[in-house]
């Protein structure tokens, strides 16, 4: 199953981190989804369908789903982010040498999950992700970017608190193998993944892949 679109990392002065999904093509069509966690850990789903809302939560690891409307608006480089009780709005800046060099390569290439595999470890050294590692339910995921810009500002309002000032992603988000860079960033991506057991891939924790769950 693919997906194309954009995961924006965001951390605040509460210590709420959220990662904001932004789908232009996937097997549901259209859609948004946000992941919170607090403080203490506690780790939200908030899915505008229930079919979504499984899939993501087989996928990753959540302590509490929420099934809400989900709407994320661009407009230039200012995102709006409304989700039940969550309301983001933040803005992107210009590309830095890492959002250069995801552009110039093919999307065609970026797509695959070879090279996801083949970017894993500079991925990891520089950025402080990984590209591709186990998932839940015995799924195994690949990450391929495609472009990546900054979050300069954003401000968030979740169940009536302000949750402060722009912050970096840290701790790092527990939903998965991997967090989002510890620089808050809109990332563009297409994120394949593997509904098959044993599919082959080989899961390790060298930076190739991992097989720690959340």
């Amino acid at each position: 199953m693919r997906f194309d679109g954009w995961i924006t990392g965001i951390g605040t002065s509460s210590g709420v981190r959220a990662v904001v999904g932004h789908w232009a093509r996937s097997p549901f069509g259209p859609f948004g989804d946000v992941m919170i966690e607090r403080p203490d850990g506690h780790r939200i789903l908030l899915a505008p369908t229930r079919e979504t809302a499984d899939f993501i939560a087989g996928t990753y690891a959540f302590d509490e789903v929420r099934v809400v409307p989900v709407g994320v608006e661009v407009v230039g480089r200012a995102w709006t982010v409304r989700a039940s009780t969550l309301r983001l709005h933040f803005v992107s800046g210009r590309r830095g040498l890492a959002g250069l060099l995801l552009r110039a390569v093919p999307g065609s290439l970026a797509a695959r999950p070879a090279w996801a595999a083949a970017v894993a470890l500079p991925a990891r050294a520089l950025l402080r992700v990984s590209t591709r590692g186990a998932a839940g339910r015995g799924r195994y995921e690949w990450y391929g970017a495609r472009d990546l810009r900054p979050v300069l500002s954003a401000a968030a309002v979740y169940e009536g608190r302000d949750l402060g000032v722009l912050t970096s992603v840290l701790p790092p988000v527990r939903f998965g193998f991997s967090s989002t860079p510890w620089k808050p960033c809109v990332v563009r991506v297409t994120v394949t993944v593997s509904l098959e057991r044993g599919s082959g891939a080989e899961v390790r924790p060298d930076g190739g892949g991992s097989s720690r769950r959340s």
